[in-house]
């Protein structure tokens, strides 16, 4: 199977009621590494977080001097370019994370609530469907565990795993076999704990007879575990929409448990499609939607139905996101409202 239908699998396997999955995520403080899948925890003050926004807070927006008391000047709040933070802060106060006040003549914000410690772990999930062409998957995974951005590695994989496979990656990393089309999945061996308090070690690049790396501070992992955890909220893993053709069918998706999350499922290539790249008028089985091809009973009904539940509404059923939070305000955008 194709790394991405592999990917979404696996995603709506993982998801749950009281988890938040997200993938393609920066995972990396320095370098340039991306985790495949990332499984968020929820913490104690996880319902604060989610009474916020739906959507990604910017990190700069919680990184800044900008507190719930007294109101900051937007650029000397920010260690940015003023223009920068002027951007972010109008974000932030479209998404009801920042309040806005009159500092004289200046933009001044406050933040309307304190930033919650709202996750409790990070699970970073690398995917390799097919061991037999590894890649650059023994450093990924060096990287992953040197760093210590989450609180478990895992390898994700169709293959039949071996000792020799074992062998080759880090003894902390946890391997599952996974099986996308049955949706069984098989623990080969448990992911030890990695330390995320302390400062890591990243891998910049690698040459012959020589590595590039560069340290990373605690506080420099504690920022990007927020990132990270910020943007797998607002993301999710729905990253696609579903192609514009009748023969796409979400509900009749195989296993049953696939069939609700609103995955990509064709019924003429019986499997999950790239939307972008398989579906189109090249496509031997493409059915534009409201076109003339003819269609079969089955496979027009269920090419209905959960078409028309929005990725939003899946998610929210099927997950710990929130998407409409009760009691946080919309206000009016437009920092230069200030200087009117």
């Amino acid at each position: 199977m194709q790394e991405f239908a592999f990917e979404l699998a696996l995603c709506a396997h993982l998801e749950a009621p009281d988890r938040v999955v997200g993938r393609q995520l920066g995972a990396a403080v320095h370098g340039r590494r991306v985790a495949d899948v990332v499984c968020v925890e929820p913490g104690p003050e996880f319902e604060r977080r989610a009474a916020i926004t739906s959507e990604t807070i910017p990190p700069l927006a919680v990184e800044s001097a900008v507190g719930p008391g007294t109101a900051r000047s937007v650029t000397d709040a920010f260690d940015c370019h003023p223009d920068r933070a002027r951007a972010v802060a109008e974000r932030a106060v479209d998404l009801g994370f920042f309040e806005r006040e009159r500092d004289g003549s200046s933009a001044a914000v406050r933040q309307t609530v304190r930033y919650p410690d709202w996750f409790d772990s990070l699970v970073g999930i690398e995917n390799k469907p097919d061991l037999d062409r590894p890649g650059d998957l023994r450093d990924q995974l060096r990287i992953d565990v040197s760093v210590g951005l989450f609180d478990r590695v895992v390898l994700a994989t169709e293959t039949y795993v071996t000792g020799a496979h074992l062998n080759r990656f880090p003894d902390a990393v946890g391997v599952w076999r996974f099986d996308p089309e049955t949706g069984e999945r098989e623990v080969v061996r448990e992911a030890e704990p990695l330390s995320t308090d302390g400062p890591g070690i990243e891998l910049l690049d690698r040459e012959a007879g020589r590595a590039k790396v560069r340290p990373v501070t605690a506080a420099e992992k504690r920022r990007q575990r927020r990132r990270i955890a910020e943007r797998a909220y607002g993301k999710g893993w729905r990253t696609y929409d579903l192609p514009d053709c009748q023969r796409c069918a979400p509900s009749a998706a195989e296993p049953d448990e696939y069939a609700g999350a609103g995955l990509p499922w064709c019924d003429w290539q019986d499997g999950i499609v790239r939307p972008v790249a398989d579906c189109g008028p090249e496509c031997p089985g493409y059915e534009p939607v409201g076109g003339d091809g003819a269609v079969d009973g089955a496979d027009e009904q269920a090419g209905e139905g959960e078409r028309a539940d929005d990725a939003e509404a899946i998610r929210a059923r099927r997950s710990a996101w929130e998407p409409d939070p009760a009691g946080v305000a919309r206000r009016q955008s437009g920092l230069d409202r200030f200087l009117e």
